[in-house]
């Protein structure tokens, strides 16, 4: 897998006051009518539990320029949920879930269905909202590093 390109995001949720954020490479448009997206994130992990539980997450597509936030929600440098959310500007749109306000493009969705597939837990996000930021190259992750287009 280490050789298939992807662009770098990273995927936010919030629910009673906690935030979670993850850097994720599987993630992609599903539909455009309705706008829908989906997410993979592992499994294992039971803070992951907050996308679904929650009933909602964010898609913030990542810039050439951001690799310290790709970095800080990586799990790579063991920074708890503060730490990472520190290293960047917030905001929300509709859902609540927190929203970078630099992204090259960031997606507001509500979770219409949630399947688990081997070690993953893909969420479906109709996208309710959008914010557009500056374009820039994207961030892109291949063979273990992080790449520019």
């Amino acid at each position: 897998m280490s050789r298939l390109a992807a662009h770098v995001q990273v995927v936010t949720a919030a629910k009673d006051g906690e935030r979670r954020g993850v850097t994720v490479t599987a993630a992609c448009s599903v539909s455009d009518n309705p706008p829908t997206l989906l997410v993979c994130l592992n499994g294992a992990n039971p803070r992951n539990a907050i996308f679904s539980l929650g009933g909602s997450f964010a898609l913030n597509l990542l810039s050439a320029d951001e690799t310290d936030i790709a970095h800080a929600f990586s799990g790579r440098d063991q920074l708890d949920s503060a730490l990472r959310f520190s290293r960047a500007a917030w905001t929300t749109l509709e859902t609540g879930s927190p929203v970078l306000t630099n992204a090259a493009a960031a997606f507001d969705c509500r979770i219409i269905d949630v399947k688990t597939v081997a070690t993953h837990i893909v969420l479906f996000g109709e996208v309710v909202a959008v914010k557009l930021g500056e374009k820039k190259p994207a961030l892109l992750y291949l063979d273990r590093s992080y790449r520019t287009l």
